[in-house]
């Protein structure tokens, strides 16, 4: 979480817990790695916490490594993972199809930038929230491919629950970028994490009343 080591910490621990409940409430195979998400976010804000306290304890190794590992979360696996994820819960052929295209959209961007996290040293400062060092990002054509993957891939599930999902990222990436340019990582993976709450309902009630809870119809 962009705030506080205490923020960042207390929002973890409350993903993790709901990840541990959206697990639980998976009842295929095909759905775990989806429901995996509140967890994985709440993995990614513990390391932020721990990046809050390289700062304070003047910690560089602690630092660099918790910078790095953070990266590999927002600028990697995010836009190979979801897709991949929403992709194996799909079940309508061509709507499948798509989405493995993002897949494809997906591994391109997500590598190119692990290529730079590799080539490139990866730092992290405050400046009244964490911003990271990651000028290639916002460069058009990745940054448009990024969203493509992780956001407009969601527009092709079956499931209103995920279309509402990656349409509610796109938009709280929109707030993000508007408000908090320079801090953009932080701030937009703390907002898309609280959509974990969505993944929860949708796993825990059920499609239709999940979309009735969301106050929308399947």
């Amino acid at each position: 979480m962009c705030f506080s080591a205490t923020a960042s910490f207390v929002a973890g621990t409350a993903l993790c817990v709901l990840g541990v409940a959206t697990l639980r409430a998976a009842q295929r195979r095909s759905e775990i790695p989806f429901a995996a998400i509140p967890l994985m976010f709440g993995l990614q804000q513990i390391v932020e916490g721990a990046l809050w306290l390289s700062f304070r304890f003047d910690a560089p190794q602690l630092n660099l490594a918790m910078a790095y590992l953070f990266s590999m979360f927002s600028h990697v696996l995010w836009p190979i993972f979801v897709p991949f994820a929403i992709g194996l819960m799909e079940t309508v052929p061509w709507r499948r199809k798509v989405i493995w295209g993002f897949q494809g959209v997906g591994l391109l961007v997500g590598l190119y930038l692990l290529f730079l996290i590799v080539e490139f040293p990866v730092t992290a400062v405050v400046a009244e929230n964490i911003v990271y060092a990651s000028p290639h990002f916002y460069k058009i054509p990745v940054m448009l491919l990024y969203l493509a993957a992780t956001c407009v891939s969601c527009f092709f599930s079956s499931s209103a629950t995920i279309r509402f999902f990656g349409v509610l990222a796109l938009l709280l990436f929109a707030v993000a970028y508007g408000f908090f340019a320079l801090a953009l990582f932080s701030v937009w993976c703390f907002f898309a994490a609280l959509l974990s709450v969505i993944i929860f309902i949708h796993f825990k009630f059920g499609q239709h009343i999940s979309m009735r809870l969301l106050g929308s119809a399947e």
